[in-house]
């Protein structure tokens, strides 16, 4: 199992991996993009790859990549003309809750929002699309969704690469920890988020 984490670590597929999962993650919520990340990061101190530093630039890059796509699908697509399926899901009340909180925060704060937002995930996708749907200036728009996503990316590698070196000798073990604290830290966030509705 521990030559399956180095190889794993050292393999030229850890990157792109990580890279189609946050990509995925800004569009489909329920992808575990942080988790992938946080791993990663894992790895990188505790068998030494991938570099922490690529893994942040990747993570980034795809993490603002996949909301530019969100914004892009706002832009494009009105409610009006989804399928029945996929127009049940968006009128859904969560997704509604999600939108009407985005509108609203993006003509007050526009950057805090899609920064605040990058780290929730449904919240996350709600700015993003809202923000196409109600025109805003794409400079504008990536003038804040770069530096969030460097923000989230930097984040989810340090708190993955801090568990890789406090469990230096034990790869696996670190992978799971990361993987974990990560899961606790983002159901913590969307349990202060709700409070903070209620």
């Amino acid at each position: 199992m521990l030559t399956l984490v180095d190889q794993l670590g050292a393999g030229p597929w850890i990157l792109p991996t990580v890279f189609a999962l946050v990509l995925l993650d800004a569009l489909l919520v329920v992808v575990p993009g942080e988790l992938a990340v946080s791993a990663a990061g894992a790895l990188s101190t505790a068998t030494g790859s991938p570099p922490l530093p690529a893994l942040i630039a990747v993570a980034a890059v795809a993490a603002a990549t996949g909301d530019l796509l969100c914004y892009l699908v706002g832009r494009a697509v009105r409610p009006a003309r989804l399928p029945a399926a996929a127009r049940s899901i968006v009128e859904g009340p969560r997704v509604q809750r999600a939108l009407a909180w985005a509108a609203t925060r993006l003509d007050r704060s526009m950057a805090g929002v899609v920064f605040t937002a990058r780290f929730i995930p449904f919240a996350r996708l709600a700015v993003n699309l809202t923000a196409g749907a109600t025109r805003i200036p794409l400079r504008r728009y990536l003038s804040a969704v770069i530096p969030a996503a460097l923000a989230w990316a930097l984040y989810q590698s340090v708190i993955g690469a801090a568990l890789g070196v406090v469990f230096q000798g034990a790869p696996l073990l670190a992978v799971g920890v990361a993987v974990a604290v990560a899961m606790g830290l983002g159901i913590a966030i969307d349990l202060l988020v709700a409070r903070r509705r209620r």
